[in-house]
């Protein structure tokens, strides 16, 4: 599809600058909120109407928070490609909602590495759900806006503000997604590689 409306959203961040500014104008075009943790907190904090992740998969957070999001009720609505009947068929089978935009940003490994925390610590900083939700998104860019970073949602604003969002920003939001996660993984590969055998 060209242009994408938007109905549901996921926000999910590490990141809570031009939250409320994305989220409340969201909210006010009638998008339906869906978010988890902190993320949640701060968005019920600005007295904006959130729906819990857990709420969605009808299943709580588990193991300090290490498993959320990691779920065919989320998956199934992010991976869906909405021009293909069949995919829509399956959602409609098992009652999966599709997502429309997917805002997520991720655990600040970086900072982790600048405090030299011991590594059972610093495993706690990479982010497993974040990622796999930004790569889903991405992949699924002709049905599914993602925003990574904070930079990227006053163009998002604009673009709904004049009727939708075009596939060309779509796509371009998607190329800087897989860019950031690439950078995320090797920030990780390389302070694992460093630790030359170190038990954990």
């Amino acid at each position: 599809m060209d242009v994408l409306a938007i109905r549901r959203a996921l926000l999910s961040v590490t990141r809570k600058d031009g939250l409320a500014e994305l989220a409340s104008f969201l909210h006010g075009q009638g998008v339906e909120l869906v978010s988890t943790g902190g993320t949640m907190k701060f968005l019920k904090d600005q007295g904006l109407p959130v729906t819990a992740v857990s709420e969605v998969t009808g299943f709580p957070e588990i193991l300090d928070g290490r498993v959320k999001t990691l779920n065919p009720r989320i998956h199934g609505g992010i991976l869906a490609d909405k021009d293909n009947p069949a995919h829509l068929a399956t959602l409609a089978e098992h009652g999966i909602t599709p997502f429309d935009l997917v805002c997520v940003n991720l655990y600040d490994f970086a900072s982790a590495l600048e405090k030299k925390l011991p590594a059972r610590a610093m495993v706690e900083d990479i982010d497993i759900g974040g990622p796999c939700l930004l790569r889903a998104s991405a992949k699924n860019y002709h049905s599914v806006l993602v925003l990574p970073d904070p930079a990227c949602y006053g163009e998002a604003i604009a673009l709904l503000k004049r009727g939708g969002v075009d596939l060309a920003f779509r796509q371009r939001m998607a190329a800087r997604t897989f860019r950031i996660t690439s950078r995320y993984d090797d920030m990780i590969a390389a302070w694992m590689e460093s630790l030359t055998g170190a038990a954990l």
